[in-house]
């Protein structure tokens, strides 16, 4: 296990709000902001000259990125963010007209919105209902049939929390010869990823939330049998395979998932992701989950206790690093607006208040935003 002390050391948030809403933009490590000056120092004092340097940090990365998910880094592409990845798939498949992709009632809009845009090709997108904030396998495979092309869906769930079984959903895909697309947002870098032995054909995250990194970068995971089934719109000078060959107008694409980094990479969100991951690595996601489960029981056992109903489901294969909860008694927002006023910070999503902390987090910053709200 890790000592805590000395990640907190990393963490100079700690000292000056209680902050508990990785859900939605995540803090950055001393380590983070260190490789984001060490690049920006370079790009200042040296202009582009170090760029081959610049280009092995981009592999090292492909490489740390494949690590924690178990994937080789030929198979990995970074890309600006996790809308941009699903719009790979969404816009990528060849798709003909009357066919259908499923997703669910409690997506985020970015794993939503691009399979609504395919409207327009005749492409159907069918919504499983979820019932007590749960989406049940079952549902999905009895939704499909044989114009089903997709499935869609968030590892873990914004609002409530709720981790799907994407081993299960998986597995029905390949069963049913359905592409299956995984939105790892909420779940990358606090679940524990294996694109192995789960089922996985396209997975996409960003690195602004659970991984701890900057806004503007993320990852894409394309399987190698994916590779060739995903056609490219867009296609730039780094994209294909005589990248580099700047007298060449051959559009042959990269033999890897390079094919889907169309121009000039965010270079110093590369550093930062780098550095970030490195720090997931190091520490253990597998720890990471250990220690997300004890703050979050902790502060359902003190929430439950002062009367508040949790909304987040926590079965043991279902829980995750999100707390959600409400009050029969006070309103959302006002509630909202106590925690703020004592600088704990949290959001209000799920029609209650979200709660997630990470690894580096108290016992005690959680059970601040116990003692911080009313009694019931």
């Amino acid at each position: 296990m890790f000592d805590l002390h000395q990640i907190r050391q990393e963490f100079p948030v700690v000292n000056q709000i209680t902050y508990l809403n990785h859900a939605a933009v995540g803090t950055i490590s001393r380590r983070v902001r260190g490789a984001v000056e060490q690049y920006v120092k370079d790009f200042n004092e040296f202009a582009a000259s170090h760029y081959a340097q610049w280009d092995l940090t981009v592999q090292d990365t492909r490489r740390a990125v494949a690590q924690l998910i178990h994937a080789e880094a030929d198979d990995i592409a970074l890309v600006k963010n996790t809308s941009e990845g699903i719009c790979f798939a969404a816009n990528g498949i060849d798709w003909h007209p009357g066919e259908n992709v499923i997703v669910n009632d409690m997506e985020f809009p970015s794993n939503v919105l691009p399979w609504l845009n395919l409207t327009s090709r005749d492409v159907e997108t069918r919504f499983v209902k979820s019932h007590h904030g749960r989406i049940v396998p079952e549902d999905i495979h009895a939704m499909i049939d044989n114009k089903t092309r997709v499935v869609a869906i968030s590892h873990v769930e914004f609002g409530n929390g709720f981790r799907n079984d994407i081993g299960t959903i998986g597995a029905i895909c390949r069963e049913k010869g359905v592409y299956f697309v995984v939105d790892a947002i909420q779940s990358l870098g606090q679940v524990p990823i294996n694109v192995i032995e789960t089922p996985v054909d396209i997975l996409t995250a960003d690195a602004h939330k659970w991984l701890l990194g900057p806004e503007g970068i993320g990852v894409f995971y394309c399987a190698p049998h994916m590779i060739e089934r995903l056609h490219l719109y867009e296609v730039g000078w780094h994209s294909i395979k005589a990248a580099g060959d700047y007298d060449s107008y051959d559009p042959t694409p990269a033999a890897t998932a390079q094919r889907f980094e169309c121009g000039a990479l965010n270079t110093m969100g590369i550093y930062a992701l780098k550095a970030a991951v490195d720090l997931l690595l190091e520490v253990g996601v597998e720890n990471i989950q250990d220690r997300l489960l004890l703050l979050t029981s902790t502060l359902i056992d003190h929430l439950q206790n002062k009367g508040y109903r949790i909304v987040s489901p926590r079965g043991k294969e279902e829980w995750s690093g999100i707390v959600t909860f409400m009050s029969d008694r006070y309103d959302t927002e006002s509630l909202h607006h106590t925690l703020r006023s004592k600088h704990i910070i949290g959001a209000k999503r799920g029609g209650g208040i979200r709660i997630s902390p990470h690894f580096y987090n108290t016992e005690e910053e959680v059970l601040r935003v116990v003692d911080a709200l009313p009694e019931h």
